[in-house]
């Protein structure tokens, strides 16, 4: 982190150095004429398992890296505290993330549009989807070639995992070369963030070629606590720096990208939200606008863990000392094996007896099984299918119950409040059974793990679920886009938050709905369409501002 004054100014300050942020502040600085600023509250992505794909395992969890956050008790999941890791570095969530690479379906962006928001269709975002990504397959009508984000087919060729995707096949899932291509639906190999056996986070992938221009400034370490609002405008932020207080001002505008917590968390503790929670918070109210933290979203998974009666699974072929040492010599001379991939290397999408037109349930296949990141694989040979609601009607709230910036919010995802996610939840775990008896992999499976061939009716699968299920991380929604702030809309369609100046948030917060899979891509495409719109209304600003003196 370079030195500063105490306070400085800027034209532009992107807050949150996460998957937005990154390609956000890039963007903007490819304008020499304007002075950009990207601050984040983590450290620098120095430490090289941020850059090893597998590396997620030593990051995940661990307080320099990860927020740490966790749920309030969940009233549906047995009173329990449901983790959820949040990348505290930059590069944020990408940093520390499963490497997945899924957009979502072109109907969720087709959703976003028809609420009331111009400009989120499908034919609006494959554009930006297509300009920040290095797809390793090469150019084509879905797919870039010549972004940064880096985007391939996992080297690596593992027996087990293509028996998943033949029993899927088997199962009645179409084989799907290409999720993000004209279809979700169907079964296959997951591409991944990497590029040349690293993994490509939106830091790596967007602010390498970017931090070098002058009129970018990346602070790390730095927490953004609160707004500067004078007369119904954000004029700059109030950080910390260890025990440094720093107070940097802004010319043109403020754009909050610390993800659907973060983002969220700032705007209360600036007195933006719901005036009697602000107030019970200990913060006083400044504008109200209660949708803030409100119609909080994510995926809650249930997980099918197999005994494997052949030793061809990640906890047989990582095992013992020679083994990993062989691991360790392929990744650093040829940048292939165990460590060059995540932990799911395919998945799929179906639809549930539930389900309408387009699937409603994702699978994520594991080649290993464990019981947490921290507790290191089974002794035995194991594999683990999840099964998750792709579009779960519940809804939760993120509120802040302090006006300290080190606490943090109470979080509450009201997981399975409705009869749909519970029994789409059933019904997916149903279908993950299904693939787990089909024939390519029935020879294999020796017996469940978890829970049992015992559990079997839908109130012990559900008992199941409510007893074990967890996150996949991808909160969203508190910051909901739309036209209406009394219906609980923050910002509208150009990312501008209702009713204030200066003052947008652009990541998964702003999502009307959660979309149909792994958040990652989305929240980089939303970073990238943020920086064509400030663009496009500051183009917009000259172009009036010009006529009205001519």
């Amino acid at each position: 982190m370079t030195r500063m004054n105490q306070s400085e100014t800027y034209d532009y300050i992107v807050a949150g150095g996460g998957s937005a942020g990154c390609v956000l502040a890039a963007r903007l600085s490819e304008d020499p004429r304007l002075s950009v600023l990207l601050v984040e509250a983590g450290p620098a992505d120095r430490n090289p398992w941020l850059h090893i794909p597998s590396g997620f395992f030593k990051t995940i969890n661990n307080p320099r890296y990860d927020w740490r956050y966790e749920t309030e008790p969940e009233p549906a999941l047995n009173g329990r505290r449901i983790a959820w890791p949040r990348g505290r570095v930059l590069g944020g969530s990408s940093a520390i993330n499963g490497l997945i690479y899924i957009r979502g379906q072109a109907d969720d962006f087709n959703d976003w549009a028809q609420r009331g928001n111009p400009g989120w269709s499908w034919a609006d975002v494959l554009p930006a989807f297509r300009a920040v990504e290095a797809q390793g397959r090469g150019e084509s009508e879905f797919h870039g070639a010549w972004g940064g984000l880096g985007v391939e087919d996992p080297p690596v060729d593992l027996e087990l995992v293509s028996r998943f995707v033949e029993a899927g096949a088997q199962a009645g899932l179409p084989l799907n070369p290409d999720f993000n291509g004209a279809t979700q639906e169907g079964v296959g190999f997951f591409q991944l963030t990497t590029r040349k056996g690293r993994r490509s986070s939106s830091a790596r992938a967007f602010l390498g070629p970017a931090k070098r221009r002058p009129n970018l400034r990346i602070l790390t370490g730095v927490a953004v606590e609160r707004l500067e609002l004078e007369g119904g405008r954000a004029r700059g932020i109030h950080c910390r720096r260890g025990n440094d207080r720093l107070h940097l001002r802004c010319r043109r505008e403020i754009v909050l990208t610390a993800g659907a917590i973060g983002s969220t968390q700032i705007l209360q503790l600036s007195g933006i939200g719901d005036p009697a929670l602000l107030a019970a918070a200990g913060v006083t109210p400044v504008h109200a606008l209660p949708g803030v933290g409100r119609h909080l979203q994510d995926h809650l998974q249930s997980r099918l863990m197999l005994r494997l009666n052949l030793p061809i699974s990640l906890n047989d072929l990582t095992r013992g000392p020679w083994r990993k040492l062989l691991i360790g010599m392929n990744y650093v001379f040829r940048r292939r094996g165990v460590l060059s991939f995540g932990a799911s290397l395919a998945g799929g999408f179906g639809r549930t007896p539930l389900a309408s037109d387009r699937p409603d349930v994702q699978f994520h296949f594991q080649p290993l099984s464990l019981d947490s990141y921290d507790g290191g694989l089974h002794p035995f040979p194991g594999a683990t299918i999840s099964a998750c609601q792709l579009r779960p009607e519940s809804e939760g709230t993120i509120f802040i119950a302090s006006p300290d910036p080190s606490v943090h919010p109470e979080i509450r995802a009201n997981y399975l409040a409705t009869d749909l996610d519970r029994r789409t939840m059933i019904e997916g775990f149903r279908f993950a059974r299904r693939i787990a008896a089909a024939p390519a992999l029935a020879g294999i499976v020796a017996g469940e793990h978890r829970p049992g061939g015992e559990v079997r009716g839908d109130d012990e699968i559900l008992d199941y679920i409510r007893a074990t299920g967890s996150s996949i991380y991808h909160p969203a929604g508190t910051c909901r886009m739309g036209p209406d702030p009394a219906r609980g809309d923050v910002v509208d369609a150009r990312l501008r938050v209702h009713g204030l100046a200066g003052l947008r948030v652009a990541d998964c917060s702003i999502m009307p709905r959660l979309v149909s899979g792994n958040t990652n891509a989305a929240a980089i495409m939303i970073g990238e369409r943020a920086a064509a719109i400030i663009r496009e209304d500051a183009a917009a600003t000259i172009t009036n501002e010009t006529e009205k003196t001519a």
